[in-house]
């Protein structure tokens, strides 16, 4: 499976690329057609969609350098060629949801407003992004054998990208971006539901993300550790925890979400 997707002599676009890419211009897409119902302005989402895609990336290289250090002490050229892979998705959600907080406090948007309608197209856009994980041969799980693979009834292509130095893996990126996916249909269902409180749908993907991350963490072998502890895994026990606290919160004090619209007339860009 080639990792090159366009090359034009010196230039070279990888598929890990395009599928990032491709995850953040649809999230921007689904967000901006919800902000817009809310009266939140497209240069504001823009703006916001920008700032969080620039510094989550490099909260996500940051966190998995961190784990990498000896690798990345004695390359440290390797450090900026994000484009190889090595972007761990913790780092990119603590980085872009500090940069949402500070962007949304400034021009007055209501952020546990903004995370709900944020969510749904985030884990769309993992869903989408973990693809690129696919091109490049990595985030796979343990070693199986081929006629289990085709006892999952996965297309040939997949299969045989599953091939890797002599041995066929788990396609943990596929279990992880099927169910990303689904979760993307469920947010939004739940965001659309009349009683769906301001903060729900935002509890709700941390538990889902949380929940599904655990359990396709448990399957992968080149896990970032702290200690003999896989470090997802721990991330996405606090996730869950928090998930719950914050929907039992926000359930009692919270007002519904379809109550809480941001007039155009309070965010000045």
């Amino acid at each position: 499976m080639s990792k090159i997707a366009i090359s034009m002599g010196p230039i070279t676009i990888t598929w890990y690329s395009i599928c990032i890419l491709l995850g953040i211009i649809l999230a921007w897409v689904i967000i901006n057609k919800e902000s817009k119902k809310n009266n939140i302005p497209t240069t504001f989402v823009t703006n916001l969609i920008f700032w969080c895609v620039v510094f989550g990336i490099i909260g996500a290289r940051i966190y998995y350098v961190l784990f990498n250090l000896d690798y990345y002490t004695a390359n440290p050229i390797e450090i900026i060629k994000v484009w190889n892979g090595g972007l761990a998705i913790h780092g990119g959600m603590i980085a872009g949801l500090i940069t949402l907080i500070v962007y949304c406090k400034k021009y007055g948007v209501n952020v546990l407003k903004m995370l709900d309608i944020v969510v749904p197209a985030v884990i769309l856009a993992q869903g989408v992004g973990r693809w690129g994980n696919f091109f490049n041969g990595e985030a796979h799980g343990g070693v199986v054998s081929r006629t289990f693979l085709e006892g999952l009834h996965l297309p040939y292509f997949i299969i045989n990208g599953m091939y890797i130095a002599g041995n066929y893996y788990h396609p943990t990126f596929l279990y992880e971006s099927v169910l990303c996916i689904v979760g993307f249909f469920v947010l939004i269902g739940i965001r659309s539901l009349n009683n769906t409180k301001l903060g729900n749908t935002t509890s709700i993907y941390l538990i889902w993300y949380g929940v599904v991350r655990f359990f396709v963490e448990s399957l992968r072998t080149d896990s970032l550790m702290l200690g003999s502890i896989k470090m997802a895994r721990l991330v996405s026990i606090f996730m869950v925890i928090i998930g719950i606290i914050m929907y039992i919160i926000t359930k009692v004090k919270c007002k519904n979400y379809s109550d809480e619209v941001v007039g155009e007339n309070e965010i000045k860009i």
